[in-house]
C-alpha cells in the first residue's frame, strides 16, 4: 500500500497525525498579504508612491521591476494582480521556452474572451533572448497580458528597446538596515520567540543579509534551528553557525560594474579609506585581481596623470607584483597602489588634452604637416621644399627655435592646460617659459 492510500477513509499521513505538505520556509510563510506589508519600497508603495497612484486609477500598464534579489519584486507582482482583479500567472525565463510562452499566451487569450485579464509575471526576464522578448510585443499591445517582468540586471542593457518602450521600469531598492530590522521583528512575532542574538550579533546578521530580505529570514531560520535552550549567540558564534554568506556579486554584470565604479570614484575623490573598502569587497567577492590592477593603471593616467608621474609607475609595479606573488600576498601590492593613487594630487589635464587633440585631428582630416618639418629623402622632395627652413632646436639658444609645427592651414592650438597641483605645477612653469620664448622669436 502506498503512503497516499486511504485507511478507514483517511490517508496514512492523516492517520499518523502528519501534515500532507512539507514544512514551508520562513521566507515563504512571511510573504506579505497586502502592499502595506512590503517594507523598504516606500517610493513605490507609500502614500504618494508610483504604484499607489496606479492602483487608485485601477489601471495597470506593463511594468519591469529592476532590483536586487530579496526586495519584494515577486510579491509585489502577485499583490498587484489581486488589487486589479487580474489572473496571476508566473513563469521563469530560466525554465521556459517558446512552447511555454505560446501556451501561456493562448491561455491568456481564452481568459480574455471570458472577461478575465491576466497579469503575466516573468521572473528573470533578462534571460530570455531577443527573439523570445519580441514575442511579448503583440500580446502586450493588444492587452492579452499585462506584463510584469522582474530582473536583477540593468534593463537598458538586457532588454529589447521595443519591449522597454511598452513598459515602465520601476526600481526596487536594496533593503536598508531599518527595513531588514522590521522584517526580522515581524518574523519574531510570527514565530513567537526572539532571535537568540546579542546586539552585535543582530547587527552582523543584518549586514550579512546584504539588503536581501529573503536572505535575512533564511539566516534567522538557521539561527533558530541551531540554538540550544538558554543559548545566546554573539557575533563570532553567529559567523560560526551560519558560516559566511557570499556577497551578492556577479563579475559579469551590475555588481561588477557598480563596485569598480565606486572604487574609481573614491580614488578620484581622494578618499583612501573608501577606496580600500571597495578594493577589499571586490577581492573578497572573487573579482579577478588583474582586472582591478588594470583599472588602477587607468586611474593613474586618467585622474592623476602628470600631477604625479610616479602614480603610473607604482600602479604598473603593483600589477607586476601581483602577477609575481599571486594571492594573498599580491593583494597588498594592489592595496598599496590604491593608497598611492587615492592620496596623489589629481589632474585630468592630460586626459582632457588628448580628447581635445583627437577632436581637432578628426575635424582637420588629412591636413599635411608644414613642409619645413618633413624629411626630404629624395631630390624631388628637396626641390618641392621639404625640410626647407627647418631649424634644429639644439642649435638655437636655450635649445628652442620657437617654430610652428602645426599644419599651415590650422591655427596654433592649445590642448594641454596643466593644473596648479603636484608635478603639473612645474610643467606649467616650463610651458609658460616656452610660450614666452616663442612670442619673442
Amino acid at each position: 500500500m502506498s503512503k497516499t492510500q486511504k485507511k478507514g477513509g483517511a490517508s496514512l499521513f492523516e492517520a499518523a497525525g502528519l501534515e500532507r505538505d512539507a514544512p514551508r520556509p520562513l521566507a515563504d510563510r512571511m510573504r506579505p498579504a497586502k502592499l502595506s506589508e512590503i517594507v523598504g519600497q516606500e517610493a513605490l508603495t507609500g502614500p504618494d508612491g508610483v504604484l499607489t497612484r496606479m492602483l487608485e486609477t485601477r489601471s495597470l500598464g506593463s511594468l519591469v521591476f529592476w532590483g536586487p534579489p530579496g526586495t519584494g519584486k515577486t510579491t509585489m507582482g502577485r499583490l498587484l494582480a489581486e488589487e486589479t482583479n487580474l489572473h496571476f500567472q508566473q513563469i521563469s525565463a530560466v525554465f521556459s521556452g517558446v512552447a511555454d510562452l505560446k501556451k501561456v499566451f493562448d491561455e491568456a487569450r481564452s481568459r480574455r474572451e471570458m472577461g478575465q485579464g491576466t497579469l503575466l509575471f516573468v521572473d528573470e526576464i533578462h534571460r530570455f533572448n531577443r527573439a523570445q522578448q519580441d514575442s511579448f510585443l503583440p500580446v502586450m499591445e493588444d492587452g492579452t497580458v499585462t506584463l510584469v517582468g522582474a530582473t536583477t540586471e540593468n534593463p537598458s542593457f538586457e532588454l529589447n528597446a521595443a519591449l522597454l518602450s511598452r513598459a515602465r521600469v520601476l526600481v526596487f531598492k536594496s533593503l536598508g538596515p531599518e527595513a531588514l530590522e522590521k522584517i526580522i521583528a515581524r518574523a519574531e512575532t510570527i514565530e513567537g520567540r526572539k532571535l537568540p542574538l546579542d546586539d552585535d550579533a543582530r547587527k552582523s546578521l543584518v549586514r550579512m543579509a546584504d539588503g536581501d530580505g529573503r536572505a535575512a529570514l533564511t539566516l534567522a531560520e538557521e539561527v533558530w534551528r541551531s540554538v540550544r535552550k538558554g543559548e545566546t549567540f554573539d557575533a563570532a558564534k553567529l559567523m560560526e553557525i551560519v558560516q559566511r554568506r557570499a556577497p551578492i556579486y556577479d563579475k559579469s554584470q551590475d555588481g561588477h560594474y557598480n563596485l569598480i565604479s565606486a572604487l574609481h570614484k573614491s580614488v578620484r575623490g581622494s578618499d583612501v579609506d573608501a577606496a580600500l573598502y571597495y578594493l577589499a569587497r571586490m577581492l573578497d567577492a572573487g573579482e579577478n585581481p588583474l582586472y582591478i590592477a588594470r583599472r588602477v593603471v587607468r586611474m593613474a593616467v586618467e585622474d592623476i596623470g602628470l600631477a604625479d608621474p610616479q602614480a603610473l609607475v607604482i600602479a604598473n609595479a603593483a600589477k607586476d607584483a601581483y602577477d609575481f606573488l599571486g594571492t594573498p600576498e599580491g593583494e597588498l601590492a594592489l592595496a598599496q597602489a590604491v593608497i598611492y593613487v587615492a592620496t596623489a594630487p589629481k589632474s585630468n589635464a592630460g586626459y582632457v588634452a588628448y580628447g581635445r587633440a583627437k577632436k581637432a585631428a578628426k575635424e582637420a582630416g588629412s591636413l599635411m604637416p608644414p613642409k619645413h618639418i618633413l624629411n626630404a629623402p629624395t631630390k624631388l622632395m628637396e626641390d618641392e621644399g621639404y625640410s626647407a627652413g627647418y631649424e634644429y632646436d639644439h642649435d638655437a639658444p636655450e635649445a628652442f627655435s620657437g617654430q610652428d609645427y602645426f599644419p599651415e592651414q590650422l591655427p596654433r592650438q592649445n590642448f594641454y592646460e596643466p593644473v596648479e597641483r603636484g608635478f603639473e605645477r612645474e610643467l606649467k612653469k616650463r610651458m609658460d617659459y616656452w610660450a614666452k620664448l616663442r612670442r619673442g622669436r
